[in-house]
């Protein structure tokens, strides 16, 4: 397994592009949503669609700068001169068909023309070459929907063994959240501002919950003789929190969900989750946090206070 930021090359493929006769918009988004994930983003260009030119660039890239990921954007339509998922055929060694499939599942919720998009992605050497459609809102979504697990496919590439792909990543906690320390706020927004249909939120909103030191009865109930918590045993049902999440996304006018839960022996001031809704307007995204948070606090995790030792004397 590699350690620290992984470098990317991020190629625009655009005959228009290249002859500077229209601006480039979708290479610096994709650049922009690498760079928040983690990439270095080290090579950029734009190229015309020629078949020839794409090939030698990529196998440059691959073979002699030795990028771990290289991501194209543009020329994968049915336009006669859209050749990017050809140039791309022509020069890796193994196809991984389940990239370009997630994408176009996951477009196919926002417009059936996803089906004509015709991006594919594979192996060449220790190098993995994405493509992404051309337009800026498109290469955007797409990238969305697999960039999470393009890291883990590059680490596993350079790691030289084998992965549980099935298997959850170090630390998380199924698909919502993970445990341990709080993940920053900062990330989560600008994560939320690149995700498909940002465009449409014009607002965010986050809850973090923390241990509190006072006994939940004394706070709810009212019972003053209740001894102060010293801290807390916390857990989640993952099949319950992920059901409750799924359905704040269907919530009116909610665009972006996400959600991190602790779990384990907490202190007093540790956090015990953070959830932020993005949505279109302000009631319906502080409906969606309280709803989800409602959820998540009385349907899916378990508490147990622990308390201090009376003093003595």
């Amino acid at each position: 397994m590699t350690e620290g930021t992984l470098k990317a090359a991020v190629l625009t493929i655009s005959d228009k592009g290249y002859r500077g006769q229209r601006e480039d918009t979708s290479g610096p988004a994709v650049r922009r949503m690498l760079e928040e994930a983690g990439w270095e983003v080290v090579h950029t260009a734009v190229l015309p669609d020629e078949r020839e030119l794409i090939r030698a660039e990529l196998i440059r890239l691959a073979d002699t700068a030795k990028l771990p990921l290289i991501v194209t954007t543009g020329g994968t339509g049915f336009s006669p001169r859209d050749i990017t998922p050809e140039a791309t055929g022509d020069v890796v060694e193994r196809l991984c068909p389940g990239i370009p499939e997630a994408m176009r599942a996951e477009s196919m919720k926002i417009t059936p023309h996803a089906c004509l998009s015709r991006e594919t992605a594979g192996i060449r050497g220790g190098t993995l070459i994405v493509n992404l459609p051309g337009s800026r809102k498109a290469a955007t979504e797409n990238l969305a929907a697999v960039l999470k697990p393009l890291r883990h496919g590059v680490e596993m590439l350079l790691s030289a063994g084998s992965a549980d792909c099935a298997a959850p990543e170090k630390g998380k906690t199924g698909v919502f959240g993970s445990a341990g320390e709080k993940p920053s706020a900062d990330a989560w927004l600008r994560e939320a501002k690149a995700a498909p249909g940002a465009e449409q939120a014009g607002m965010y909103l986050i809850h973090n919950g923390v241990v509190r030191a006072t006994a939940r009865s004394r706070v709810r109930e009212g019972d003053a003789s209740a001894p102060p918590v010293k801290g807390m045993l916390f857990s989640c049902d993952r099949e319950k929190a992920e059901a409750a999440i799924s359905e704040a996304r269907r919530m009116e006018g909610v665009c972006f969900v996400k959600v991190w839960v602790n779990e384990g022996e907490l202190r007093v001031g540790d956090d015990i989750m953070q959830v932020l809704i993005g949505a279109d307007i302000r009631p319906h995204a502080v409906k969606a946090l309280e709803t989800l948070v409602g959820r998540l606090k009385n349907e899916c995790v378990t508490e147990k206070e622990l308390y201090r030792a009376p003093e003595i004397g």
